[in-house]
């Protein structure tokens, strides 16, 4: 089940205020994402926060992805415990796009930053994408493999959204040229705003301390998985 946006966007700022279902919830999976698979279905871009229901007794874990250009053979997952209870009120998940870089955020606190260089620039997403919010049976890519899959016994699995923000540069369908980028951009502008192109001291501790104490995989860590792993890792 889920909900897609009218418009297609090329950057910007999305958010989704969201309560989580409770109960036992393995192979259950939340996602607030961008993609453009059913436009470039062997070529697409997508960016990606997954909540990913609990294994036995585990609580709800945050996972971010992206790819770009149909680049799906490596991911580029990063994993993270939350520090709250998601199922007891509404929680902020964002992502802020543009060209300098992504950015993962939760409750405004910096997660992840997905730096726009040369190492990455091939498979950094930069075509028109649509916003999701779904509830979906991941059992068998969430789980390990199906080891614990989705027990619809505990059915039915709600997810609450309070409300959806999307502000960004709206894709012209009929002109598949960029013309809602401005080149004279205010300062308050998600794509070129210069407030938006780095972050602050005060964001950039936030995103160590989320690193630092609550992410517990990295693929860039992942040595078992990748022998020689992808060049942005080691920019």
């Amino acid at each position: 089940s889920g909900l897609v946006s009218k418009n297609n966007y090329y950057y910007g700022f999305f958010n989704a205020a969201l309560k989580l279902p409770a109960g036992f919830t393995s192979g259950v999976v939340v996602a607030f994402y961008l993609s453009n698979a059913d436009v470039y279905p062997h070529n697409h871009d997508e960016i990606d926060i997954e909540l990913l229901g609990h294994e036995k007794r585990r609580e709800w874990v945050l996972q971010t992805n992206i790819y770009g250009n149909g680049s799906v053979s490596t991911g580029r997952e990063e994993k993270f415990y939350l520090w709250f209870d998601p199922k007891q009120t509404f929680h902020d998940y964002t992502i802020l796009w543009n060209n300098h870089h992504i950015l993962f955020l939760v409750d405004n606190i910096p997660v992840r930053e997905v730096i726009h260089n040369n190492a990455i620039s091939s498979v950094y997403p930069t075509k028109a994408m649509s916003v999701y919010t779904t509830i979906w049976d991941g059992s068998e890519w969430a789980t390990r493999g199906g080891k614990y899959p989705v027990d619809y016994k505990f059915a039915p699995f709600v997810v609450s959204m309070r409300g959806i923000e999307m502000e960004g540069c709206i894709s012209n369908q009929k002109d598949k040229a960029r013309s809602c980028l401005k080149s004279n951009a205010s300062s308050t502008d998600f794509v070129d705003g210069e407030q938006f192109v780095e972050l602050t001291s005060q964001q950039r501790t936030g995103l160590e301390w989320a690193r630092r104490k609550h992410m517990f995989y990295s693929y860039c860590l992942d040595k078992n998985r990748y022998k020689v792993l992808p060049q942005e890792c080691n920019a």
